[in-house]
């Protein structure tokens, strides 16, 4: 059978023309799409592969036909689709039609066709060319395709296609706002131009789902983000990802990974902070437990300034009252520079603290006072002009009090290693403060 025959091509061939003929039933057999082609009178002239794999009917069984009428479509709709298919020839642009076609089998099957007019060599209409699928193959594909453009206009979290290289093809709007950047922006730029940490493990994670594919859950990714103004935003991204594969090669080919991530920033720190209330929470109900076998008042005092310390601080100053005009304070008990606990001291002499600083305001406002080094290179003169631990850099200084009157102030101490202090961490302070000066009473 020749080239013309198998792709269901009933033009006579001249002896010049073998590989163009070649070429054109290579062409019409290879489509996605089944296609058929109409003469001007409605006869079969090309029949495809696409088109016997979806009817059933051959080539050689299609060409030469007078439309679908007695074969492809039932007698009661054979005039109907014939003039359908027909008008096309008349019609500017492509017609779209569905109609019910017979299998060779006896089935039918619904197909969506697009048909156009065929044009002779003199511009006028010579027949009509006519691609289908199965509805339902049709409607896959208009899913996907509609997913893809929701997915990248409309979703309400962020949505990357990374290339092989990790680096950004197609971004949505919210992904982009995520990276601090516009859409066009971010594309072909490396991730760590756009992030300043957590890029390693982001990277990781892309990595390994390139080449071992998607994780079973997602993960969450803390970052750093580069926005416009300089500043840098810390951010947390739940994240999912999954491999994209090519689906026209015989071979799984990786063409790069989709991450969809949703920024849970505020609701991590809603998590962190009930966790953190939590044990701090137990903690307060731990130190009462001790405080309460401890006979002596002054024991059951550091007691409770041990229980504060863990998680919350690096050191701790407990700093009693002699007086108050001046203010005058007496050092009672101190965190140790070389290991964990108190070491206490009585009847020592008052602590020469200058005017302005933090505990002598505590004193005087009789609330809470916040303190910082100004940098990380004033560290060791900071700390050391305010007799405190060497490596302090943040300071909380909460006044103790007990019928009416104030007995001291105890200092919470952190390094440069962990977060200033904020209002949250003020009112644990004062919490334990508060059990402190009872302790701190009854030993007076």
């Amino acid at each position: 059978m020749s080239a013309s025959r198998r792709s269901g091509t009933t033009d006579e061939l001249g002896p010049d023309e073998p590989d163009g003929a070649d070429l054109l039933a290579a062409l019409l057999d290879g489509m996605d799409a089944a296609l058929c082609a109409f003469d001007a009178d409605g006869v079969v002239t090309h029949w495809n592969r696409e088109a016997e794999r979806i009817l059933g009917w051959s080539a050689a069984e299609a060409v030469g036909r007078q439309g679908f009428a007695g074969w492809a479509v039932r007698p009661a709709d054979a005039e109907e689709v014939q003039e359908r298919l027909l008008a096309a020839m008349h019609a500017s642009g492509r017609q779209v039609h569905e109609f019910a076609l017979v299998t060779k089998e006896g089935g039918r099957v619904l197909v969506r066709t697009q048909s156009a007019a065929v044009r002779g060599s003199d511009g006028k209409p010579a027949g009509v060319y006519c691609a289908f699928s199965e509805v339902h193959a049709q409607i896959d594909l208009e899913r996907s395709i509609a997913l893809s453009e929701a997915l990248f206009e409309d979703a309400a979290w962020g949505v990357v296609l990374v290339d092989a290289d990790l680096r950004p093809a197609v971004v949505n709007a919210h992904a982009a706002r995520a990276l601090g950047s516009g859409r066009t922006a971010v594309l072909g730029r490396p991730l760590g131009e756009l992030i300043s940490q957590g890029v390693e493990e982001l990277e990781g994670a892309l990595a390994h789902v390139l080449s071992e594919g998607a994780p079973p859950s997602p993960m969450e990714v803390w970052v750093t983000v580069r926005v416009p103004d300089g500043k840098q935003e810390r951010r947390c991204w739940r994240s999912g990802f999954v491999r994209l594969a090519s689906p026209l090669a015989e071979e799984p080919v990786p063409l790069g990974v989709g991450w969809l991530f949703q920024d849970v920033t505020e609701a991590k720190h809603t998590e962190q902070e009930a966790a953190q209330l939590r044990f701090r929470a137990h903690q307060l109900h731990r130190a009462a437990r001790a405080a309460a076998e401890c006979e002596d008042p002054a024991e059951a005092a550091t007691v409770h300034l041990d229980f504060a310390l863990a998680g919350f601080a690096d050191h701790a100053v407990v700093d009693l009252l002699v007086s108050e005009e001046p203010v005058r304070l007496v050092r009672a008990a101190a965190t140790p520079s070389g290991g964990p606990g108190l070491l206490v001291t009585r009847g020592a002499l008052p602590v020469r603290y200058g005017e302005g600083h933090p505990a002598v305001q505590c004193v005087e406002r009789a609330g809470s006072v916040r303190a910082a080094a100004a940098s990380t290179e004033d560290e060791v003169a900071w700390a050391a002009g305010r007799q405190w631990p060497e490596g302090s850099r943040y300071a909380l200084c909460a006044v103790l009090r007990s019928r009416g009157r104030t007995l001291g102030v105890v200092t919470f101490l952190r390094g440069g290693s962990r977060v200033r202090f904020e209002r949250s961490d003020a009112m644990y302070a004062e919490s334990v403060a508060a059990l402190i000066a009872g302790a701190v009473d009854l030993a007076g």
